[in-house]
């Protein structure tokens, strides 16, 4: 759907007669039609079907390394979804399929659907995630871990609020899209960032995205410009300290909600450390 199929025909170009050496992902449920039918939308056999063959041909290759859908369409179950990517592979359009922007429940129903009846693994999970973005860290993350899922993780620069360019009046989509960008919460997660980024001689977005890498996610990173993208690949080599990884991440910590907290408090009852003991609060009597 990107740039209206553009952005693969792009990418075929640039990987040329050494597709090989790279890993070509794509996704499906959207189109890169203008004004596309029914047929083509959604996760359903058809549009899948479609859609890969499409990727193919703008890619120039015969083959996916992985095939993600890209979200839920809220009806097909993701039996035939996980059912689909089999058939794909054993066709040998795809090696592999995963799940982006689906809910954990549902991701680990298809993995777990794929392993019993042999079908392809359902080896990754694509998830938004950045220092202003961590809630996946709630069911996402704990699952992809425990099923051995590979994560990518998008906008790690949170539409550029991580460069620090807003704090200096500039606009763009981050206007639109972020509403809090003068939020306390928010202006803490910055002054840690730059003052990493200052101890680390980098930028605030090659400290973003780096801290991202360091949490054992895979930051997917776009660019308009050569300048940005040679920035932005830079942060690939920049090595963050377990004490800058920390205070980046106590500075953009989220509420993991319940069970978590509750799990949180009650684990000195199950490991038998009386003196950390929570104890549950009385009962009102009726």
């Amino acid at each position: 759907m990107y740039q209206r199929g553009e952005a693969e025909r792009l990418v075929g170009q640039f990987v040329g007669a050494d597709r090989g050496d790279f890993v070509l992902a794509s996704k499906y449920t959207a189109t890169a039609h203008a004004a596309p039918a029914i047929a083509q939308l959604g996760n359903h056999r058809k549009a899948l079907t479609q859609a890969v063959e499409a990727s193919l041909r703008r890619l120039g290759t015969d083959y996916l390394d992985l095939y993600l859908v890209h979200l839920p369409d809220s009806v097909t179950p993701v039996e035939g979804i996980a059912r689909g990517f089999d058939d794909l592979a054993r066709a040998g359009k795809i090696l592999y399929g995963g799940f982006s922007n689906f809910p954990a429940w549902r991701v680990a129903t298809a993995v777990t659907l794929a392993e019993l009846r042999s079908w392809v693994p359902l080896v990754g999970i694509q998830v938004e995630f950045s220092l202003l973005q961590r809630t996946a860290e709630r069911e996402l993350l704990p699952m992809a871990e425990g099923l051995g899922l590979g994560i990518m993780g998008y906008s790690p620069l949170a539409g550029g609020v991580l460069t620090g360019k807003y704090r200096q009046g500039a606009t763009g989509r981050a206007t639109v899209f972020v509403t809090a960008v003068d939020s306390a919460p928010l202006n803490a997660v910055l002054d840690a960032l730059l003052a990493v980024a200052h101890e680390t001689e980098a930028t605030p977005g090659q400290v973003a995205t780096a801290w991202v890498k360091a949490r054992g996610i895979v930051p997917l990173v776009g660019a308009r410009t050569r300048t940005q993208l040679d920035e932005k690949l830079a942060a690939a080599a920049l090595a963050l300290s377990p004490a800058q990884v920390q205070r980046l991440a106590e500075a953009s910590a989220v509420p993991l909600g319940y069970p978590h907290d509750l799990l949180a408090t009650q684990r000195p009852l199950l490991t038998g450390n009386r003196e950390d003991q929570v104890r549950w609060p009385a009962r009102p009597v009726a």
